[in-house]
């Protein structure tokens, strides 16, 4: 079964879901919460994401957070929120967020639906943009966290690209 076979008839369908649909292919662990939430763990290069989607019928809107699995300390927030302004701005959709009451980072974004449906492949999209995000960006994290390394520091380790192999 492909993404693109899951099909929702209803345009004020809920998008959660085919979204449910998608994770059961997928094989990744989920918990529907309530109708209009859903929690997924997401086995990324770096550690396993939390994935949480939240569905607003009020506002048609779909919200995606993704949080890594790892506790910023409240000595290195400073820095943290500083890397985190560097970040947002090399990103074309979405933006990283500390949850203030977790001391988690996060990837953020939501999608407005007005009038029309969530595509299958647009739910796909989403969840492996937050998940290549923070695949890309979880080295800068650690740097900043664990390395004491500057966000201009962190982000320059984090994206070099290694070329060739050893």
């Amino acid at each position: 079964m492909t993404t693109s076979a899951i099909r929702v008839e209803n345009s004020t369908a809920n998008p959660l879901d085919m979204i449910e649909q998608f994770l059961s292919v997928k094989d990744w662990v989920f918990d529907r919460r309530a109708e209009d939430e859903m929690v997924v763990e997401v086995p990324s290069q770096w550690c396993t994401l939390g994935l949480f989607l939240a569905w607003s019928e009020e506002l048609s809107a779909l919200h995606l957070s993704c949080a890594f699995d790892m506790r910023v300390p409240e000595g290195r927030r400073t820095s943290v929120y500083e890397l985190l302004a560097h970040l947002n701005e090399r990103l074309w959709l979405g933006h990283f967020a500390l949850w203030s009451e977790e001391g988690s980072p996060m990837f953020r974004h939501t999608v407005l639906l007005a009038d029309r449906r969530l595509a299958a492949e647009e739910a796909r999209d989403l969840m492996e943009i937050a998940v290549s995000e923070c695949d890309r960006f979880y080295p800068a994290f650690q740097f900043v966290i664990w390395g004491g390394k500057s966000a201009s520091e962190a982000i320059a380790a984090a994206m070099l690209d290694t070329v060739g192999e050893a």
